[in-house]
């Protein structure tokens, strides 16, 4: 039996294996010959598609920007556009979190990237911002939206039973007397049967988006 013909080498399939290294072991963890290894090829034939690590990250970058979803231009509301963009990237950024340090590293931006940073602003900016605020809202929403990323990648809990587990850990060591507010925090709202911390992120997105849109004129 003849063997099926291997798929041929091209730019994008070294990006996506230096994505599945960097998805297993950080962005520190690719290197030329870590890509090759991925992709089962000698390190020495990356070089007909890409000249260096450099080319390979600022690919990466561009990837995750590819991968999240443009904001609606045409959405009658330019909040429900930043909103379902805000979201996708979160999505994105969870799934690729090493890319939260090399996103606003690179110096060289692909198409997906200059695409995508036209069409936030151009929502911003058709939904009547200054060129000023439409810059320090795309700042503050991004930094909004890396940092919550961050921070729930580093949570101890993942789910209510999570919950309940942490702040019984912690009720146990605390000294209600002497931490009134933290105690009332904890037994009040963060064990109460509504409170949902995944739903943080949404009400923090709201704020900002509220607070823009009182700046707006």
């Amino acid at each position: 039996m003849s063997r099926q013909p291997r798929q041929s080498l091209n730019r994008t399939r070294v990006i996506e294996g230096a994505i599945r290294v960097a998805d297993a072991g950080g962005v520190e963890a690719v290197t030329m010959r870590r890509v090759a290894q991925e992709l089962g090829i000698e390190a020495m034939s990356l070089y007909h598609h890409v000249p260096n690590k450099d080319a390979i990250l600022d690919g990466l970058v561009d990837a995750v920007f590819e991968a999240i979803d443009l904001p609606d231009g045409e959405c009658a509301d330019w909040r429900d556009a930043i909103r379902g963009r805000a979201f996708s990237a979160r999505t994105v950024l969870s799934q690729h979190r090493w890319a939260l340090g090399l996103l606003d590293s690179r110096r060289n931006p692909g198409s997906a990237t200059l695409r995508h940073l036209d069409a936030v602003l151009g929502v911003l900016r058709k939904a009547g911002f200054t060129l000023p605020m439409a810059a320090h809202g795309v700042s503050l929403i991004d930094s909004y939206i890396g940092g919550y990323v961050l921070q729930e990648a580093n949570l101890p809990i993942s789910g209510p039973v999570d919950v309940e587990e942490v702040a019984s850990d912690i009720l146990e060591h605390l000294p209600a007397g002497e931490l009134p507010f933290l105690h009332e925090m904890i037994v009040d709202h963060g064990l109460s049967p509504a409170y949902d911390h995944t739903r943080e992120f949404a009400y923090g997105l709201d704020l900002i988006l509220d607070a823009l849109e009182a700046r707006r004129c």
